[in-house]
Parts: structure tokens; C-alpha cells; sequence
């Protein structure tokens, strides 16, 4: 069973926002084993999506299609799928009671515009939208199931989630398709692909690999299909624990989860706790742990100190340590690193100084130059890393850094 998601509006088409609902609802789908063959993103424009809507039945089965059901005169999606259905409108009495209410409970009037999202084409089938004012459309037409989605993503969600996911599941016969994600860090693409090139040369045709890396980190996605739920998940299994078994030091977690929350699960379980002293990062790291809930019962807090000043009267950095080796060098992030772990009392501290750019670099430290230092009660360990020119890009790889030498003094305790 094939899918294709259509997404509408010059909105997306500008940059204006982000479209994220088709991110969601292709997982959804997946999730019930229908696979998405294409994502398209057509403007506010007739003969745009008509062409979509033609392309779209040749290639799938489904054609979900979200955006361009408002009030207002930019909005065609619903006159466009009546025209192409070669149908005329109707008004759905359920919706109009949905949207009445909706404005009385608002104390607005309701003017003939609002009523209009009542109006339908005559063929489909109205699937009420309980969150908002435009109704879901679903037709059965060429062959091919169409629905028509509201593109405001918690309408969109309800419908999906509540109404669309069921219907399909129980109109079609559908495989299993069962997903198993290894997070690694600390290896890069190639690399790895290489140290598992023989187990990924066995898989039987039914199990796909695939690389997804990012900066730092690379996950690995076993995927198969099946009619048979119980064997699929055990004959992936199998493929796992092989690679895992192969690359178990640089295996960071065994489920599509982030790195820091990786991270914070291990040290959750041990009862430990982490603190940060970042100055290039600028609290990057800091950030990216607190996104995680539940945090708090791990990550007691941290410094951002980029003055010498700071680093002195915050983190306890010898004022000679600066003064002999400067900001970027092994010297001074040990001692942010201890001094952390010391004055917020702390059983492990991350620490990471550098030159993020794209100014400040010097002949011997040039831009891209970052020092880290990981420590608990026991050791200090620190790393010299040379990233690249760019700025956000260093942040970023310095942080994915810092944690990955986190996470293997973890793994050594």
C-alpha cells in the first residue's frame, strides 16, 4: 500500500513556515505499514494541484492532501478537488453546527464566509472536524482514496490520529512494517560501514539498512516488512544484535532517541548527576540537555564563562593558567571542567573552550580550534578537536563532542 502526502499553499513554497505536518503524518502512515512514495508541496494555485492530484494517481493508493481549506478567497483546495471530481457543493449540516457553536461559544456572529466552510463537494464523505471549522473530505473516486485534510497541525493530528489511521487500517490489509534504530557517535559514515560491511552483505532481502548520519553521530535504521509481526521483529532483531555486538563502543543507544537523552537515561539510572562549563558552545550543551524532560533529576546546571574574568571568579581557573596557556588550551578546560564539578557539586562535568569563529584565530589557534574536558571525582580527560570555519557548525560538532566523550567515561564506569 503506497501513499502520497500534498501539501498546499505559497506559505510553504516561500519559507514562511515550516511544513511539519508531513514529517508527522509520513511516521504515522509507516507506523500502520503504508509506505509514502512522495511528499509534494504545490502553491495556492489550480492548475498546480490538479497536476499533483494527476501525478499522484499513477504513482500510490492514498493521496492525503492537507492546507488550503480556509475562508478566504487563497484558500482552493476544496473548489479545486470539486472541479476535479467534476462535482458540485453541498452543505453539510453537521459542519454547520460544528462552526456555529464554535463561534457562539466564542460570542462572535457568524457571518456567511464562516458558514460557507460548511459547503462540500457531493461526493465525499464528511469526516467532522471536532477541533476546528473545516471539515475532512474523503473521496473514493478513479479508483484511488483521496482525503482532504486541514493544515493547522493539531486538527490535522486529531483527524489523523482519531479518524483517517483507523478508517485505513480497517479498510485495507495491511503488512507490518517494524523499524529498529541504533544511535552511534564517536564513528563516522564510512567508517562504520566498513566495520559492518559482512553482517549488512547477510541481511535477507525482506530487512533494509540504512545510514542516517549528522554531525558527529550516525544512526542506523533496520527496516522490514511482513505479514507476520512476531517473526519480522525477530528476524531484525537477530541483525542487531550482530551489530551491536561489532560496534558496541560506539553504540550511544538502541532506539531513535537523541544523544543527550541517551545520556541522561544512563546517568538517571546510575543515580549520577552532570553539570556545564561551556564558553564557544555558549550553552549549546546546556540547551540540548534541558530540551530533554525530566531532565532535572540529572543536570544540576552549568556556567557560560567566555571572560577571563568569569572563568577566574565562576569556575575557580587560575588566574596564571590563563595568563600562561590562554581560554583555548588543555590546561584551562581541565579546570573549568573540576572547578564545575566542584562548585555545583556534581559527580561528572563537561567542559569546552574553543574558537568558534569566524574571527579570533591565531597562527598556532586557528579558527575551529576547540579544547573539551570531560572529569568525575576520580580523572580528568580532555581532547584536542580542529573542526571547521563555520560557526553554528562548530558549535554544534563541539557539543556532539562533549557529550560523546561524556558518554564513553560513562561506559568505562
Amino acid at each position: 500500500m503506497l501513499a502520497e502526502i500534498i501539501t498546499i499553499g505559497d506559505e510553504i513554497l516561500i519559507g514562511q513556515i515550516v511544513d511539519t505536518n508531513s514529517a508527522w503524518m509520513a511516521k504515522q502512515l509507516n507506523l500502520i505499514g503504508i509506505s509514502v512514495k512522495q511528499i509534494t508541496s504545490v502553491s495556492d494555485d489550480e492548475s498546480h494541484i490538479i497536476e499533483a492530484l494527476q501525478n499522484a494517481e499513477k504513482r500510490v493508493d492514498v493521496i492525503l492532501i492537507t492546507g488550503g481549506l480556509g475562508p478566504t478567497k487563497d484558500d482552493i483546495t476544496k473548489t479545486t478537488l470539486a472541479k476535479y471530481f467534476n462535482m458540485g457543493f453541498r452543505r453539510d449540516e453537521p459542519t454547520l453546527e460544528i462552526v456555529s457553536q464554535l463561534f457562539k461559544r466564542l460570542n462572535r456572529p457568524m457571518i456567511e464566509l464562516n458558514a460557507k466552510q460548511a459547503d462540500v463537494p457531493v461526493g465525499c464523505e464528511v469526516i467532522l472536524n471536532k477541533r476546528g471549522t473545516a471539515p475532512c473530505m474523503w473521496f473514493n473516486e478513479h479508483g484511488k482514496i483521496f482525503v482532504s485534510i486541514p493544515g493547522v497541525p493539531y486538527e490535522m493530528m486529531y483527524l489523523m490520529g482519531e479518524e483517517i489511521l483507523p478508517r485505513l487500517k480497517s479498510r485495507f490489509k495491511l503488512p507490518h512494517i517494524v523499524h529498529h534504530t541504533i544511535l552511534t557517535a564517536g564513528i563516522g559514515e564510512s567508517f562504520l560501514a566498513t566495520e559492518i560491511e559482512d553482517i549488512e552483505a547477510e541481511l535477507p532481502s525482506h530487512i533494509k539498512l540504512a545510514y542516517l548520519p549528522r554531525l558527529g553521530q550516525v544512526r542506523l535504521r533496520l527496516s522490514a516488512t511482513g505479514d507476520d509481526q512476531a517473526k519480522v521483529t525477530a528476524d531484525v532483531q537477530v541483525f542487531v544484535n550482530k551489530i551491536v555486538q561489532r560496534i558496541k563502543k560506539y553504540v550511544a543507544a538502541e532506539e531513535d532517541i537523541p544523544l543527550e537523552k541517551a545520556i541522561l537515561q544512563l546517568m538517571d539510572a546510575r543515580a549520577l548527576t552532570l553539570s556545564t562549563a561551556e564558553s564557544c558552545t555558549g550553552g549549546y550543551i546546556a540547551h540540548l540537555i534541558t530540551q530533554i524532560a525530566g531532565s532535572s533529576s540529572v543536570f544540576y546546571g552549568g556556567a557560560v564563562a567566555y571572560s577571563y574574568s568569569l572563568k577566574e571568579s565562576v569556575l575557580g581557573v587560575k588566574k596564571s593558567t590563563l595568563t600562561d596557556y590562554g581560554a583555548v588550551s588543555e590546561e584551562t578546560v581541565k579546570e573549568m571542567a573540576e572547578g564545575a564539578l566542584k562548585h555545583f557539586k556534581t559527580d561528572y562535568a563537561v567542559a569546552v573552550s574553543g574558537i568558534a569563529g569566524p574571527d579570533g584565530g591565531m597562527e598556532n589557534k586557528p579558527v575551529g580550534t576547540v579544547w573539551i574536558a570531560v572529569c568525575n571525582k576520580q580523572k580528568t580527560i580532555s581532547k584536542l578537536f580542529h573542526f571547521s570555519n563555520e560557526r553554528i557548525q562548530n558549535i554544534e560538532r563541539s557539543a556532539v563532542a562533549a557529550l560523546t566523550m561524556l558518554l564513553n567515561m560513562l561506559k568505562e564506569n
